[in-house]
């Protein structure tokens, strides 16, 4: 198939990868395009715009980074939903706002377009690895349709419901992992704190009940110090953000979401927006 690619940030460009790997024609666009050298080496063709690109795919996948991003890529003028080819499938694997995600899937059905929106957890590695878990929202046929190529990017892909369910149920992912993060950044001050060596501690206690992956995966980097990101802080903020304020609007109240939410900020004021979730930690040390 001719699919699109727009994003090839930290995980869309081990994604789009994938997709070249598994013999699709593979075309890109991204904002910075020094970003996609490598994919264009391996055959990708570049476009310069999202409008370019749309009218050459059978399927388009987006991986941008905020809502304003992906409203102004499907509905902005010169977006996709407008320049998309009838019977195309725009597919966001952004995580996004779900009154957003209805809007796009609205406006691409009346240009006879499907829509579907599948942000993804995993982070770098499980992008890397095509190890994503991918969550869709969206019409059954479409997702059925797209079967063999959200294959190719990950091993769990679970359809929950119409358009924006994706999202909704990737707001209880992100939610999930604000407090765990806490967790594993106290658990690990607590343990220097009280004289532990850290990587012991981490042998006992991430195979019993406290295991996570976040306990798995980003508690190693924190001991090693590597606070580079394999999800950004800036970006979970964002998500956060976008997870309370849909909270609000069912009468929900989150306090523990809220609470990361403030401390993520906090670390985003000394300085650590671009850096991964994991450099919490930061806070804790100071």
């Amino acid at each position: 198939m001719n699919i699109g690619f727009i994003g090839t940030g930290v995980m869309g460009r081990s994604m789009a990868g994938h997709l070249l790997e598994a013999g699709h024609r593979l075309h890109v666009y991204t904002r910075t395009k020094s970003k996609a050298e490598e994919l264009l080496a391996r055959g990708a063709a570049w476009h310069e715009s999202p409008a370019a690109l749309a009218p050459a795919c059978d399927v388009v996948i987006t991986m941008v980074g905020y809502p304003s991003d992906v409203e102004a890529i499907y509905l902005g003028e010169g977006g996709l939903a407008a320049n998309a080819k009838p019977g195309a499938t725009l597919i966001d694997m952004t995580t996004s706002s779900p009154a957003l995600a209805r809007r796009i899937h609205a406006a691409a059905a009346e240009r006879g377009v499907e829509a579907l929106d599948a942000p993804v957890s995993g982070g770098d590695v499980g992008a890397r690895e095509a190890r994503l878990s991918i969550m869709v929202g969206g019409g059954q046929a479409a997702f059925d349709a797209m079967r063999p190529i959200f294959a190719a990017l990950g091993k769990n892909v679970v359809r929950q419901g119409g358009p924006g369910a994706g999202q909704h149920t990737k707001m209880c992912n992100q939610i999930a992992i604000a407090s765990g993060m806490l967790g594993v950044c106290e658990a690990l001050a607590y343990a220097k704190r009280a004289g532990l060596d850290p990587s012991t501690v981490l042998a006992s206690i991430e195979s019993g009940a406290a295991g996570s992956w976040s306990l798995s995966n980003l508690a190693p980097r924190i001991i090693a110090g590597n606070f580079e990101p394999g999800f950004y802080v800036k970006h979970f903020i964002k998500d956060m953000k976008i997870a309370l304020d849909s909270a609000e609007e069912m009468g929900l109240e989150l306090p523990g979401l809220d609470l990361g939410r403030t401390l993520y900020e906090r670390l985003s004021d000394m300085g650590f927006a671009e850096k991964g979730t994991q450099s919490l930690y930061r806070l804790y040390e100071r």
